[in-house]
């Protein structure tokens, strides 16, 4: 470790990793649990906006409260530099769940865009903007439980630390009015929500380049292309949400994560669509699991057995046509004899 052991009552047991602020799990001596310490580097204090931006996440994530975001515990500096005490999660990222196949079938899918949609409308209520909605930034540990952390670029309502002219987020979450500079809302989230609900389903990110220039291009020049969605049978209802997530125009866009999370609860109470076999269709059908989507299954009428009479009959005539064009003659002969019988019956009389 380039840092002492210990900060305050924490003691420092091993480096997980960091760029500009170094992520450390560590030990409360204390309370005797598990914590993460995230810690401003040398050079990150040397920036004053940096160092400004890392204590303002340190008071906003601070204030959360909810079972899908990370906690912090506790903050302050140590010789001049800033750190933050969190819950130390267990599992993986949800990039690297998506890379390994992990996140489970279609429902499972949707179950963990639900928390994560459910963590975003949260944070929005209480007036934050994230503006980094990326795989990276949600942890999903061994029980599917989703975790939305790092708040390092988040917005509050009442705090502006972005530069003019500088751009923040990560270029392939990036919704165009971010790309373009301009005033973000919590849009960006939505937006940054759909292209994360993209990869989640495919595996794969809906925006590609090898430069920066082009990858902005595409966000604001070019429509998403939606056919590795159902290539991947992605249920009906879930490309049409991806779809109204990342449209370029912030009003067209899903307005909100209450929408959104209606939705995906909508979604998850649909039961699972039945699957075609063999003996209904013919076709062989591949099963997978869905929400909101139907597998119309094909059966055959079965036809009523016929009277005993009817097999002295040529085969052709062996139909239910031919059955109740005899049972049709029958009623009319029985009737015709019944009014001739009754008008003998009367002129006896």
């Amino acid at each position: 470790m380039d840092l002492p052991a210990r900060i305050g009552k924490y003691e420092l047991q091993e480096f997980l990793g960091g760029g500009m602020s170094h992520v450390y799990r560590a030990q409360d001596t204390v309370l005797g649990r598990t914590v993460a310490v995230k810690i401003l580097t040398e050079s990150g204090c040397k920036d004053a906006e940096t160092k400004a931006r890392f204590l303002q996440e340190a008071r906003t994530a601070g204030g959360f409260a909810h079972d899908n975001i990370i906690s912090v515990f506790d903050f302050g500096e140590d010789q001049g530099r800033p750190f933050i005490i969190m819950e130390f999660l267990r599992g993986q990222s949800l990039r690297d769940a998506i890379k390994t196949n992990s996140t489970g079938d279609t429902r499972n899918k949707l179950r963990l865009a639900l928390q994560t949609a459910r963590a975003l409308e949260y944070i929005h209520s209480r007036r934050i903007i994230h503006r980094d909605i990326k795989p990276d930034n949600v942890h999903m540990d061994a029980q599917g439980r989703i975790k939305l952390m790092d708040f390092g670029i988040a917005k509050s309502h009442n705090v502006a630390l972005t530069r003019v002219g500088f751009t923040l987020g990560t270029p392939y979450y990036m919704a165009p009015e971010q790309v373009l500079g301009q005033q973000v809302t919590p849009l960006v989230d939505v937006y940054a929500f759909g292209i994360l609900m993209f990869e989640l389903f495919t595996g794969r990110k809906p925006i590609l380049g090898d430069s920066i220039e082009k990858v902005f291009q595409q966000i604001l020049n070019e429509p998403l292309n939606l056919q590795p969605l159902r290539d991947a049978n992605v249920p009906q209802p879930v490309i049409e949400m991806i779809e109204r997530c990342t449209q370029k125009a912030p009003q067209a866009r899903m307005q909100g994560f209450g929408a959104i999370c209606v939705e995906l609860e909508r979604m998850l109470e649909e039961p699972p669509a039945p699957v075609a076999t063999l003996e209904t269709t013919g076709v062989a059908q591949t099963p997978y699991s869905s929400a909101r989507i139907s597998v119309p299954v094909t059966t055959v009428p079965q036809q009523e057995p016929l009277p005993g009479f009817m097999q002295y009959l040529p085969e052709s005539l062996r139909t239910q046509e031919w059955f109740i064009g005899i049972v049709a003659v029958a009623v009319i002969v029985g009737m015709t004899i019944a009014v001739l019988i009754l008008r003998e019956i009367f002129r006896a009389f």
